[in-house]
């Protein structure tokens, strides 16, 4: 039990800089907009601060999601397991999403970024199917092997990023609307940070 509880705290941890970093926000601008100091949010973060309930609906409001998706466990909400209609040349699986869903399709041809910064975090929740060649998931500090005909689901409040693993892979992502949301807010970062002409 208590390793349970150690193992939310650094999640939340984790899950409020991903958020911050996501947003392009450096300590001092969350700090400010939660209406905390720097280093107490530093505090936070690194884990040498105990989480108070009454920050973390300030922090929670502050990175524009909840308190529940923020300290959600998910620990076992992670599904590597499609079910393969053989006959019909189907994969079906079932699907919690909600009307607003999104359909990408993408070659990928790089691993998945090591650092942390290079990981997403925002509200919603994503499916994926590989369509050809295999990916890596990483969560946190999991990493899943997905392979061609396979389909994942996660919540996106969990850090994250997806890449190829050997070689080239092509995915069919799923987004339902906040996590497409939390999506395009971070493509438009990268599209405003890229230099003309990319």
């Amino acid at each position: 039990m208590q390793q349970e509880e150690e193992d939310l705290d650094g999640l939340v941890r984790k899950r409020i800089r991903a958020l911050r970093v996501a947003q392009g926000w450096s300590l001092e601008e969350l700090a400010t907009r939660a209406r905390l100091s720097q280093s107490s949010l530093s505090r936070i973060e690194n884990g040498r601060r105990r989480l108070a309930l009454d920050q973390l609906v300030v922090l929670a409001r502050a990175l524009d999601t909840t308190l529940d998706q923020l300290v959600e466990t998910a620990a076992d909400d992670v599904v590597v397991s499609p079910m393969i209609d053989g006959a019909h040349g189907a994969m079906r699986w079932p699907m919690k999403g909600e009307p607003g869903m999104t359909v990408v399709r993408r070659r990928m041809t790089e691993p998945p970024p090591e650092h942390p910064s290079g990981m997403r975090a925002h509200p919603g929740r994503e499916w994926l199917v590989v369509l050809s060649g295999t990916a890596t998931l990483v969560l946190g500090h999991r990493r899943f092997r997905v392979e061609t005909n396979q389909a994942a689901e996660f919540p996106t409040m969990m850090p994250h990023a997806i890449g190829a693993e050997g070689g080239p892979c092509e995915i069919l992502g799923i987004f339902d609307r906040d996590a497409r949301r939390g999506h395009q807010r971070d493509d438009g970062d990268r599209d405003a940070q890229a230099p003309p002409g990319r």
